[in-house]
Formats: C-alpha cells, structure tokens, sequence
C-alpha cells in the first residue's frame, strides 16, 4: 500500500551512494588489493562481477531509505492507534406469548434469536440487550373528549360510575359510545392504565366487547382512526400494521355479518413505546393511550354512528427489546497465570465487540476468592498493584502488565558486568545490582503463579451482513418459556466491518489535531465518528449562530447496507434514522470531551428524495430486448449510486451537504453509461417528508435544493412514485 495521501516531507537519505559511485569505488580499490589485476575494461569478467555486486547492493541500498510499511504500522501502534472491530446492526426484537401470563413474566437479556439457515448461507445471531420485562396491565379509566389536545383537559369518565370491574380486570356494563353521537374529526377516547406495572415496550391487546346492531358507515379497509400513547414527550403512533385491528375500526356490525360475534370480544394489538412512562392530565395519572376520529380520505366514508361497546379489558400479550447482531460467549476459562510479566491469553472467538460493566475478566488466585480485573485501553498510568488488563478487539488477545527497564538502568546493567569481570562479585556490586533491579517498573499487576483467569462473558459478531432486512429474524436459538414467535418488524442498521489499516491511516492525522478533546467544529466531526466505532459514515458540523452560543449541533449520517443499490433499489432515508442506542453512544462519547458549558446536540441532514424521469435514445447495434433491459437497468443503478448520501456526488464518497441537483448532472451521469446515444428531456421529481409520510411533489423542478445542510437520496417505492422512470426511444 502507498500512502500517496500522506503530506510530502523532505526526507533524510541514509546513503546517497548511486549505482556508478559505487563502481568507481571498486575500481579505486582494485590497486590496492588486487595490483596485478591492470586490466579495467568492460570486457574483463572482474568487471562485469563488480557491476553485480555493485547492482545488488544498490537495491539494498534503496530499501534502506524506505520506511517500510511494518515500520509505519508500528509508529501508529506507538500512537495507540488500534484497527475498531466491527460495528453490531441494531434492530428492535417483538416477543410474543402464548398466551397472557397471571404475574410479571421476564425475558433475560442476551436471548438469542437468528435469520433463517440456508444452504450457502449461515444463520445471523442477534441478542437481547437488556430484560423484557411483560407486565400485568390494569385499566383504570375509559374517558372521551370531543377536540384533541396534545394536553387534555375536558375529559369525561365513561365507565367509573356506570361500568363495574369484574374479578379478571375486564370492565362491563351498558353500552358506551366511542365518539359523539354524531363523530366528527377530533373526536377521542382515552385509556389510562394504572401506573405500577412495569409495561415499557409491552405489546398491549385491547379486548372490546361491540354492539352489533348500529352501523357506523366507514370502510373497514381504511378506518378514519389512529391509535397513539404518550411517550412523556409527545403522542406516538402505536398501531404497527391494519391487520393488528381485529375490530377493523370498531365495524361491529360488519363482523356480524360476517358470522362472528362481537358481544365475544375482538383485540386490537398496541405496540407501546419503550419508554411510556405514567403522566398526570386532570387529575387522573396513569399511562395514557388514545384513539381519534380523523377526517376521512378522499372517496372513503366518514362515521356517519359512533361505535358503541358494552366491555372492555388489557392484557400483555409479549413485549418489543433492542437487540444486536451479537453472540454471547459465557465463562469461558483462559487459562492458568504462569507469573511472568506481560503474558498474553486468547479468547475463543473473535472479534469482540465493545465490551459493558458486566463483562470482565475474574483471576481466582490459588487458595484465594476470585477478583474483578478491570480493562484499560493501555497500560501507560498502570501501577505495580492495578488490577488491570488489555484486549485486542480485533485479535481477541489478552494482556497483563508488562516489566519495563528503564533506559538508565540498561546502561549502569551494562556498567555491572564489565565490573564483575573485572573485580568479580564483590559485595558493592552485588549491592549495585540489587539497587539496579528496582529501577525495572511493573506496569499493571501480574496473576499469580497457578492463578485461574477466566471471563465472565463477552460478545462476538457484528459486520455488514447483520444489516439484515425487516422480517428476517423469525427463529429462537434456544426454547423461551411462554414464548410463542418473534419477528423484526423493522430492518437492522449501523452494522459496518472492521476497520481496515488503510481508514486507521487516515484517522492517525485526526486523532494527533483533536488529542482527545472537543474545541473546534473538526474535533467534533472527527471524535463523533471515533465514537460511533465504525457505525457513523459522515458527520457535519455545523456553524453556531450568535443566537445559540454555547450549542454545538452535529448532523450524523449512520451507515447504511448499499447492497441495495446494487439491486436497483436505492436506500430508503428512514434508514439513516438516528436510532436512540447509537445516539446514546455518541452523545456519551462527547460529553466526557467537550468544553465545560458547551451543549451537544446531535441532529439527523434532512433528506430530500429525487426521482429522475428521462427518456434515452440507444446506438443501433444495442437495440434488442435483452440489451435495452441490462442498459436501462445499469442507468437506474448509476442514479441511484449518484443520488445517494453514502455513494453519491461527483466523487462518489457522499453526496455534499447543501448541494442542488440540476438535470444537467443526470446527463452528464447517463451520458457515461456504453450503448447510450442521446438524452431527452430530464425531469426532477421532489419528495420530502411531512410527518410520519414521505410526499412527491406532482410537478418537476429545474433544481432540487436541499437546504443549506441537506442531503439528496433516492429510492424505489412504487406507492410513492418515487422510483427512477427510463424509457427508452424508439425513433
């Protein structure tokens, strides 16, 4: 590898002799030890063996002047400077039970579930990363209102003197009414669970008991209805999918129709925040849900009744948890200390992720209790009596302490000796010694003779095939109780590979400017993507306005799996979200560097979608089906790779913060593709988001600007209209 990228410093030439001095030095010698040799021309066979002596030694001598690249990898080790492991895919697990449990049912962290197995494929492992904890939900007030307030305040209690709570927890009595007799958009009922159970994450069925004799108008297809809870910040959208709604917008009537009897009760299945923590509206405290009447869509109905029910009731039926695409290795026994200084072990399996308080090393000293060793990142600020220890991520090598001479006392060693040859071992010079071996410096303790080292467990996988897509992990590695399926319902992000030595090169530049601490716009693009652990591929900095001193915002670009794009699919934006575990991370990272009084706050680009639509004009000879399909397959890749915030730009590294696309660079872009004659017309769609939705502007621009600090993308979606259009001319 040439670090061609590297600033040019001059360099010191350790031996400037060239091919010719070194031959006109050999025949300056020859009439000293060789006299009777006079005869120097370049037909002499002495002749011609200097000059290959002379040949090799100069490319000897060209080696020496280069700094070989051992030599640089060892200057980066000096530095500290180590290869990050890879980065574990992140993806939220849903647990579902058989059935609703009697008590608190918990799901222990590191439960592993994997992908389907395949014939070329092995199965991709992700863990638990904390408890699933299913609680036992009581509901505790059924209130309505006729306008929606993010704070509400005119409320009314529909069951607490009219409906009786039976043994189970279900509530009963006369029919109620979910929305004004006449239901209008705005209209809400609200549920309130009692605060003491542990429900953060829970998957909360609904059972409503309906009246069937009163038609409510809509189509049970597409209910003018949504389903949130309070979060403690803000009302969340907790109905995953249409067919969780058995009730199918509270159309009772309709599911009489169709046989089944609502009086029976139908679920509607809630997929709850992870944090949903009890609030206090009006004097009633609890954990809230709503549902609320919405104005229909065009040429849908609206409620022309409102749903009546007789009986209502909460259960948990399973919970949603964080996991990553890790295995969990437990007690795995290292070996036996044999007392020397710097000794090394090797783990089983490797790489190994970032490591948490519970994973540690416990040394059990012969005869002795076990200890808690802790890990450091080097030994440099080790004394002779820390418990302390190393791992190499990517190697899986463990390291105690090492005994360090120092350089003064390998010269007075080297004094001691020439003594003792010379006067023999004299008191004084034993004295000497004794005194020079405690100039040697234990960095970090040393296990004991015959001392057990054992880990208590840590984690191994990660990489860019745990970008697995949504859906994909549907099998338990080991039977749970209680447990009946479980499935991703969102696709796994951040995986990324190790860190190759080429990127460490790169990052030994940056990590010499910042020396670890937070102060200018650099340092903190450079130390947040020394924290995400190869999980972050762009990071922007931006400029603080006067209005915001002390306020440091970051723009993060996650990575992304680009097999897509390969695929002629492009990558959607939501999946360069920020999820909470990777901002943790960040957010973690920076607050032990930045300045004191300065505030971090770390933001997602707003993403702004493109969809091309051209029309291409073939050379002859490509003008048949099979080609016209392979080249208009290659124009969508290249769009997709070039519209792109990961692949994208002119120089394929991203595509520029701020930065307009113009029908001009598809043409230029297009123009490369072999087999292409001639361009029409180019047309640029817009799509940006609008809340939860992503929208497509109906008309083309001449320029699609992404704001100062935006990003360009682009995906193919057919609902959305959002993918590239290429037709190819027939003239």
């Amino acid at each position: 590898m040439e670090f061609d990228f590297l600033p040019k410093l001059p360099k010191s030439n350790l031996d400037d002799r060239t091919f010719d001095d070194l031959v006109a030095e050999c025949l300056l010698r020859i009439p000293r030890y060789c006299p009777e040799w006079t005869d120097y021309n370049l037909s002499d066979p002495g002749i011609t063996l200097i000059e290959l002596f002379s040949w090799l030694t100069d490319q000897m001598l060209v080696r020496f002047n280069q700094v070989p690249r051992r030599n640089y990898i060892s200057f980066l080790e000096l530095l500290g400077i180590r290869l990050q492991p890879p980065a574990p895919a992140q993806t939220d697990v849903t647990f579902y039970l058989v059935n609703a449990l009697p008590n608190i049912y918990q799901i222990p962290a590191g439960t592993e579930v994997a992908t389907e197995r395949t014939q070329n494929d092995p199965a991709i492992v992700f863990s638990s990363d904390q408890p699933l904890v299913i609680g036992k939900p009581v509901l505790a007030n059924f209130l309505t209102s006729q306008t929606t307030e993010d704070a509400p305040v005119a409320l009314r209690d529909r069951i607490i003197d009219l409906w009786t709570r039976q043994p189970n927890g279900e509530w009963t009595g006369s029919e109620q009414p979910l929305f004004d007799d006449q239901p209008s958009p705005g209209n809400c009922f609200y549920l309130i669970v009692e605060p003491n159970q542990p429900l953060d994450g829970n998957v909360l069925a609904i059972k409503f008991k309906g009246a069937a004799a009163t038609p409510v108008g809509i189509n049970p297809a597409m209910p003018p209805r949504r389903w949130e809870a309070w979060n403690g910040e803000r009302w969340q959208p907790v109905l995953l999918r249409e067919t969780d709604d058995s009730t199918r917008g509270f159309s009772f009537s309709e599911i009489a129709k169709q046989g089944k009897n609502p009086l029976q009760g139908m679920d509607i299945l809630l997929h709850l925040p992870t944090k949903w923590p009890p609030t206090s509206f009006t004097n009633y405290t609890g954990r809230w849900l709503r549902c609320t009447c919405l104005a229909p869509a065009p040429n849908q109905p609206a409620y022309s009744a409102s749903p009546r029910i007789i009986g209502l009731s909460v259960r948990s039926v399973g919970g949603t948890v964080s996991a990553s695409n890790s295995t969990n290795i437990r007690d795995e026994r290292l070996g036996v200390s044999d007392g020397t200084p710097g000794q090394t072990f090797q783990l089983q399996t490797f790489p190994v992720l970032g490591r948490n308080k519970n994973e540690y090393i416990v040394v059990t000293m012969p005869g002795g209790l076990p200890q808690s060793w802790k890990e450091v990142q080097d030994f440099a600020d080790s004394g002779p009596e820390d418990l302390h220890y190393t791992i190499d991520s990517l190697t899986g090598t463990v390291q105690f302490g090492p005994l360090i001479r120092e350089p003064a006392q390998l010269q007075r060693e080297t004094e001691l000796r020439t003594r003792i040859q010379r006067q023999g071992p004299t008191p004084q010079v034993i004295e000497e010694d004794q005194k020079n071996a405690q100039d040697e410096h234990q960095y970090g303790a040393i296990p004991a003779r015959g001392a057990v080292i054992r880990i208590l467990t840590y984690r191994t996988g990660g990489g860019r095939q745990g970008n697995v897509q949504s859906g994909a992990l549907k099998r338990l590695k080991a039977a749970v109780p209680y447990v009946d399926r479980v499935i991703n319902y969102q696709p796994a992000r951040n995986g990324a590979d190790a860190e190759s030595l080429e990127q460490a090169v790169l990052r030994a530049p940056q990590m010499l400017r910042t020396r670890d601490r937070a102060v200018t716009r650099e340092d903190f693009e450079t130390l947040t993507k020394q924290a995400g652990q190869g999980a972050v591929a762009r990071v922007r900095c931006l400029p603080t306005p006067e209005d915001a001193a002390g306020t440091v915002r970051v723009l993060v670009v996650p990575k992304a799996n680009t097999d897509a794009i390969t695929r002629g699919e492009g990558i959607n934006p939501d999946l360069f979200a920020l999820r909470p575990q990777l901002q943790q991370q960040l957010f973690s990272y920076l607050e032990e560097r930045r300045l004191l009084g300065v505030q971090v706050q770390l933001q997602e680009p707003e993403y702004v979608g493109v969809a091309v639509q051209t029309e291409v004009g073939l050379e002859d000879e490509y003008k048949n089906p099979r080609a016209e399909q392979e080249i208009l397959f290659h124009l969508r890749v290249a769009l997709y790779r070039f519209l792109n915030p990961l692949t994208g730009g002119p120089d394929g590294t991203g595509w520029p913060f701020g930065r307009s696309v113009y029908p001009s660079d598809i043409v230029a872009l297009l123009q490369q593709t072999p087999g292409v004659r001639y361009l029409g017309a180019v047309l640029l769609f817009q799509l940006r988001k609008r809340g939860p939705n992503w929208t497509r502007k109906p008309a083309p621009d001449t320029e699609i600007n992404p704001g100062a600090f935006g990003l360009i993308c682009s995906w193919a979606d057919t609902k959305l209209r959002s993918s590239h259009v290429i037709n190819v001319s027939k003239r």
